[in-house]
């Protein structure tokens, strides 16, 4: 199933950087493994935003919830979850 995610980040200020540093760097091995896995199709950043648009091909509704729970920032992200279908006029 495909999913478009739409995650906005809100780390708080008074987070220690070395914290916020190893969450994002963790953050990005993983994302980088659910790409090379087909899981994570697509990431794209929101242009002036510490936000996201990602389209998820998974299983179902569950896997996907696992998926975004596991995530290291995923305590600080406001997550927008639509389920995606095939449009007809698609080629």
């Amino acid at each position: 199933m495909l999913y478009m995610v739409q995650m906005q980040v809100n780390l708080p200020h008074d987070l220690p950087t070395e914290k916020a540093d190893r969450l994002k760097a963790d953050e990005k091995a993983l994302a980088q493994k659910l790409q090379r896995e087909g899981k994570w199709l697509h990431l794209w950043r929101v242009a002036g935003r510490y936000a996201n648009v990602s389209v998820f091909d998974v299983a179902d509704h569950d896997e996907l919830n696992a998926l975004l729970f596991s995530l290291p920032l995923f305590p600080y992200m406001d997550v927008q979850v639509t389920a995606l279908a095939r449009h007809g006029s698609a080629i």
